[in-house]
């Protein structure tokens, strides 16, 4: 029997670099969890209804509103994350966003609202406000919907001048200029330098429907008073008419009569 030797080559160096060592994986991160956006119907509306009236408003500035998406704000670090409900990103380019990079738009978010609830009472005081203040957010605004834990629904907070949040008194925004209330179960927001309140888009539909039907009032009546006034000058022009026929008839009666040999005094 012939033993036959299994002979292995040995491994040629290559010039090819390692994967491990110069090409990085790249780091995902993720724009959704999967999770829902609020716990309550009324949690969505407040959230929604934020998101909508804050865009209107500084739609004419640079500044981005994020409702409900992932903030990051360590690199490399996807895990590193939180979602706020509503945020306000200044200075930076205005287009949809599927997600915020705090090192990639160079701007902290200026102000964010949490519409908060007993279940999420100590995520939102404890580990998000911690987190906001040290990321330097500079307002904080915690809104409770159904009241279950913050006094009056509505509580900011603003960092002072050593970086710790403190209680806003006012309910007014720096970072906004509006003065925020709660109404029933969402925020009203109202301009500090007019008191003109902001409204939601329903709102702004409502007045927009209303204004139209105050045109369309105002038209029905200049329409009617152009009628009538129509109507008028008909009627002042069949009462000339019938003067005219009525001096036709008495210049035709006074001929006749003198035909007859009657003298017809003139009254005139």
């Amino acid at each position: 029997m012939v033993a036959i030797t299994e002979t292995r080559s040995q491994p040629q160096s290559s010039s090819l670099p390692s994967p491990t060592s110069e090409v990085e994986a790249e780091i995902i991160y993720p724009s959704s969890d999967g999770e829902p956006l609020a716990e309550t119907q009324q949690h969505v509306l407040a959230i929604l209804m934020t998101l909508m009236v804050l865009r209107l408003y500084l739609q004419e500035q640079q500044a981005v509103v994020f409702a409900d998406q992932f903030l990051y704000y360590i690199e490399g670090k996807p895990r590193a994350r939180v979602a706020p409900d509503v945020m306000v990103v200044f200075d930076i380019e205005k287009r949809l966003y599927p997600n915020y990079k705090i090192w990639e738009g160079q701007q902290t978010p200026a102000i964010i609202f949490e519409v908060t609830s007993a279940g999420t009472k100590e995520v939102d005081w404890n580990f998000k406000k911690t987190l906001y203040e040290q990321l330097g957010v500079t307002e904080y605004w915690l809104f409770d919907p159904y009241g279950e834990w913050v006094p009056k629904q509505l509580q900011g907070y603003r960092l002072n001048e050593d970086g710790i949040y403190k209680p806003i008194a006012d309910n007014c925004s720096e970072v906004l200029q509006l003065k925020l209330q709660a109404e029933e179960y969402l925020i009203g927001f109202y301009r500090l330098d007019n008191g003109e309140k902001l409204q939601t888009l329903e709102e702004l539909d409502k007045t927009v429907q209303e204004a139209k039907q105050r045109a369309e009032q105002a038209d029905q009546r200049a329409e009617q008073a152009d009628q009538r006034a129509e109507q008028e000058a008909q009627k002042a022009e069949q009462e000339r008419i019938k003067a005219e026929q009525e001096r036709l008839r008495a210049d035709r009666l006074a001929e006749k009569l003198r035909q007859l040999g009657v003298e017809i005094e003139d009254e005139s």
